[in-house]
């Protein structure tokens, strides 16, 4: 054969490979996926699964910063370039849906095989339901509950963990006349709304009323829950601090410096990090008491979404379908720690040995979302800020509720006209 003849058929078999490799890439389609914070990091293991179970499916995850993560979703919203999945907060889900930025799902999770809706903590999955329309899929889940000090509750002489809020008040009050007057019962860091919207949401009082369009402050289900909160403070059983005005919380738990501390599952890793090996037997978690009983819980955590303007929702939903799968998500657990979505992934006995986690399943079977409307998390700054009037500057309840209620009315005037509007319209 002539070099010539060698030549031109090197570069036939090179054109032929090359437009091979060609189609080969037009079969690929490329997703992107905004996730947050470590979840950005972990995430990527599972990204490698599913590429290898879905060789014409390619995922590029950007991992956001959770504090900046709202405004880069509004920017990329203003800017038309939105990606094509996203991870975002529960409370986010109102606003994103208000600006038409979602896909429905709802006729995806109808025909899937692997989201089964009754498998879902039920108040976690209403977080992603807007009017009627179900927008996420919820990834992992938190809520708040109470860490406390065994010994301590145990040295006050109360011998069983209360279950209703007049219960809680003789144990904290015992624990109070324990301690002495350097020491507290309870810290409710009064930078954090979560405490007194979790106690709220145990009432049977909605928080906004009139289709959420007016605030309901008044109302005698968030009056007791208000001043069972603040009493707490009048009677000198949590300190007037915000957490900024604690060195550490950990060592000052371990400290006795309080007994009773509400946060989440967060927690329970840095406690067992944070605290001397001869603590360890000494503290665990219990559920949320409740105004008559074990009470209900924030519902939080956040959900999978998939953009309005992707052109390839069919493939990211197959994606949040392998993300969604029990297995997955005890992967995902084991790898981030946050608490799995799926009631079946709770049978693992990572979690049924686990006692401090335990409790966490036990409240989110009582979880609530706040309100869903565009303009809550707002609304919760205005709440933290009543709060702070009463406890540190002895402001007048009735007076004080009221003026929240007119400040919460102005935040939701847009939402009354849009409404009007909409009533209006043939």
């Amino acid at each position: 054969m002539s070099a010539t003849r060698i030549a031109w058929t090197s570069i036939i078999l090179l054109c032929v490979a090359l437009c091979g490799c060609a189609r080969q890439d037009e079969k690929v389609t490329t997703l992107r996926f905004w996730a947050l914070g470590r979840e950005g990091e972990v995430v990527t293991e599972l990204v490698q699964d599913f590429e290898r179970l879905h060789p014409n499916i390619r995922i590029t995850v950007q991992q956001q910063p959770f504090t900046a993560a709202h405004e880069k979703l509004l920017t990329a919203y203003a800017g038309d370039s939105l990606p094509d999945i996203g991870q975002i907060g529960n409370t986010w889900l109102p606003e994103f849906a208000a600006l038409h930025a979602l896909a429905p799902l709802q006729a995806r999770v109808d025909t899937s095989a692997i989201v089964k809706v009754d498998d879902y903590f039920p108040g976690i999955w209403d977080t992603n339901r807007i009017d009627d329309t179900l927008f996420g899929i919820p990834w992992y889940v938190d809520t708040r509950l109470i860490f406390y000090r065994k010994d301590l509750l145990a040295e006050a002489g109360i011998t069983t963990f209360p279950r209703t809020w007049d219960e809680w008040l003789v144990a904290m009050r015992a624990v109070k006349k324990k301690a002495g007057p350097d020491k507290y019962a309870i810290l409710l860091p009064l930078n954090e709304y979560e405490e007194i919207l979790s106690l709220s949401l145990q009432e049977a009082d909605p928080l906004l009323t009139d289709n959420n369009t007016r605030g309901n402050f008044q109302s005698p289900g968030f009056r007791r829950a208000f001043d069972f909160y603040t009493n707490i403070f009048r009677e000198q059983l949590a300190p007037r601090m915000s957490d900024t005005q604690i060195s550490n919380v950990w060592d000052e738990f371990a400290a006795g410096f309080y007994t009773f501390y509400i946060t989440g599952p967060w927690n329970v890793g840095e406690f067992r990090r944070r605290l001397p090996a001869e603590f360890q037997n000494k503290w665990t978690t219990a559920p949320l008491p409740g105004p008559t009983g074990p009470g209900a819980g924030l519902a939080g955590g956040t959900s999978l979404v998939i953009f309005a303007k992707s052109e390839k929702q069919d493939a990211a939903w197959q994606f949040i379908e392998f993300l969604s799968a029990p297995e997955q998500q005890l992967r995902f657990m084991k790898l981030s720690g946050d608490l799995p979505a799926r009631r079946s992934a709770w049978a693992d006995p990572a979690l049924t040995s686990d006692a401090e986690t335990l409790a966490f399943r036990d409240q989110l079977e009582r979880v609530k979302p706040p309100p869903k409307v565009p303009e809550w998390e707002r609304i919760a700054v205005a709440m933290r800020l009543t709060v702070e009037r009463v406890v540190r500057g002895n402001a007048d309840t009735t007076a004080t509720l009221n003026d929240l209620n007119k400040e919460v009315d102005v935040m939701l005037e847009k939402r009354r006209w849009m409404l009007q509007q909409k009533k209006a319209a043939p």
